[in-house]
């Protein structure tokens, strides 16, 4: 039995992230990548929602202070992209916040920055 959630979804999205570092490489800022991962997650039948808000609480009450993923793919899946020299830590705390806040429990850190290949992890809570 396969333990890995998301397995085939989480596969799809990085072949979806690999397809637009092939085309684009790195040196762009991250709306440029933004863009062309819309493009390419419609073109390859994957659903999402860019920039999604999503709601934020304390203690139980809601806040006035929402954030936004850069993508939320199959309903279960948030996708935070980047586009820097490497990942850091603080990146991972901020997908583990996000993945905390939304009550999901997959993210990918994908980073289009990073030569010569493009850089993503998967963040489980």
């Amino acid at each position: 039995m396969n333990n890995v959630i998301h397995a085939e979804e989480c596969y799809k999205i990085v072949g979806a992230c690999f397809e637009v570092y092939r085309e684009k490489g790195c040196g762009f800022l991250e709306p440029v990548f933004q863009e062309c991962l819309e493009y390419e997650l419609r073109m390859q039948g994957i659903p999402f929602e860019p920039q999604r808000v999503m709601p934020l609480s304390y203690k139980g009450r809601p806040l006035l202070q929402t954030y936004r993923a850069d993508f939320l793919c199959f309903g279960t899946v948030i996708v935070e992209i980047k586009a820097v020299s490497k990942l850091v830590d603080e990146h991972r705390a901020q997908l583990l916040n996000y993945l905390a806040a939304s009550n999901l429990r997959l993210g990918l850190l994908v980073n289009f920055g990073h030569h010569p290949k493009l850089e993503w992890e998967r963040i489980v809570r």
